[in-house]
């Protein structure tokens, strides 16, 4: 039957008809019976940065002919060294043989990377390679940790700070719904401004089982002193608390500012919460490739959870981690984790990733530069690679229309990351030199 019969007869039957497919009736979408989870009806519009590449995307469609450049998102630009990429490929090559091919390996990976990070990245600290477990990232491991804490644990959080804490704190039914200003009922939020030096007045923290806290902070840029790190310690000893340390960023940390061994003097600046004595008893560490060796698209990372730190009952937060692990991972790639172990292992490896970061953190300076001198208040960049700027009265959802209308430069409005953002943009060092000068020139001819 020709299709224009059959759309005549649907119209007499007084029935919808889908053009595109004339054979086919629509009809409702079908439903199950399966209530939607409840909680996430509790977060807040969508996750912050699939937003922005959302505005980003409805930008160019706007002004197709506009170049614009990308300082929002913390997404690595710089090539991943080539002793780094030659190793994976050297293992990948491996897998086509016999005697090279690897199938599942060990849920908690690779015994010899954990043993390199142990020695290399926590010297000094008594970190075990048994107490490293390797992820697909910092991200995920923060996924992995809420359910491992479940939704009858109180938590606190910085303010501003990253907000994947909040937001699997939000699925997983550890809140209440959010107010007006953004504050999700059944969360601390630890105020981190610069008129407290971006470090929260412990004495009007409520005590809470779970402490999330990011030195150097995402978006602040700031990286808490051993005398900082040393009260948030004992702030959690004190109150029977676990810290989840997220120490993502921890190679900016500039070298002049962390002394080895035990955190050094009250001003230094430490890259690991085991740095400070009694942190085991009290700390998880998470960290990530992605932002020293440039593996956001690769994925990989690591938490430690120390033997020592142990639940009320007595019974170790290691042993329920692994079983988390194991239950819900099957490993990190382990052409990834062959990668790591080239970032790590060798002098070699180690110096690359970091001319790597020395190329972000002089792109930081050139940003603080040029916030600074038309006479804005700026923080981070030093050890880090984010620069936070203040705008005074405004909204930050407008100041960032406003630099990206204005100048196709891509920021991040601070209110994303907590109610203690609003007023704040955050201006990511990750792209690359040409590109950041040119934002700076676009930057400075605008906001004078």
């Amino acid at each position: 039957m020709p299709a224009n019969m059959i759309s005549k007869i649907l119209e007499k039957a007084d029935l919808p008809l889908d053009v595109t497919a004339p054979h086919v009736v629509k009809t409702e979408a079908a439903r199950t019976s399966v209530l939607r989870n409840p909680n996430m009806e509790k977060l807040q519009k969508g996750y912050l940065f699939p937003e922005i590449s959302m505005k980003h995307e409805a930008h160019l469609k706007k002004y197709p002919d506009a170049k614009v450049i990308s300082l929002g998102i913390g997404d690595t630009t710089e090539p991943i060294p080539r002793v780094i990429t030659s190793a994976m490929a050297e293992y990948t090559l491996a897998l086509s043989t016999q005697e090279g091919y690897q199938g599942y390996g060990p849920e908690q990976g690779q015994m010899n990377l954990r043993k390199v990070i142990a020695e290399k990245v926590y010297p000094n600290m008594g970190i075990k390679e048994s107490e490293v477990f390797i992820s697909d990232g910092a991200q995920c491991d923060i996924a992995r940790l809420q359910m491992l804490f479940g939704p009858n644990v109180t938590i606190a959080v910085q303010d501003p700070t990253f907000p994947g804490y909040v937001d699997n704190g939000v699925i997983v039914g550890q809140t209440g719904e959010a107010d007006e200003a953004g504050r999700y009922a059944g969360i601390s939020y630890m105020r981190c401004a610069p008129e407290n030096h971006f470090f929260p007045d412990l004495s009007r923290v409520p005590r809470t089982d779970v402490i999330f806290f990011c030195s150097p902070n995402n978006p602040t840029g700031h990286a808490a002193s051993a005398a900082q790190l040393r009260e948030l310690v004992d702030f959690a000893r004190r109150n029977g608390s676990i810290i989840v340390f997220d120490a993502a960023y921890a190679w900016y940390v500039s070298e002049d500012d962390e002394e080895e061994g035990g955190g050094g003097g009250n001003n230094s600046k430490p890259r690991s919460i085991y740095e400070v004595p009694g942190a085991r008893e009290v700390a998880i560490e998470i960290c990530s490739f992605s932002k020293f060796a440039g593996f956001t698209g690769v994925r990989l990372g690591w938490a430690v959870v120390p033997g020592e730190l142990r639940y009320a009952d007595g019974s170790p937060v290691a042993r329920d981690f692994d079983r988390i692990v194991c239950t819900c991972f099957n490993g990190a790639s382990s052409v990834a984790q062959a990668g790591g172990l080239a970032c790590l292992a060798t002098e070699e490896g180690r110096a690359a990733v970091r001319r790597v970061v020395a190329v972000y953190k002089e792109n930081a300076r050139v940003l603080v530069d040029t916030f600074a001198s038309l006479g804005k208040e700026v923080y981070g960049g030093a050890d880090s690679p984010y620069v936070w700027v203040r705008f005074p009265g405004r909204r930050s959802w407008d100041v960032f229309a406003e630099i990206l209308e204005k100048t196709h430069v891509i920021t991040v409005p601070g209110s994303g990351f907590g109610p203690g953002g609003e007023g704040f943009v955050r201006v990511s060092a990750f792209n690359s030199r040409d590109r950041v000068l040119e934002a700076a020139a676009r930057l400075r001819k605008y906001l004078a």
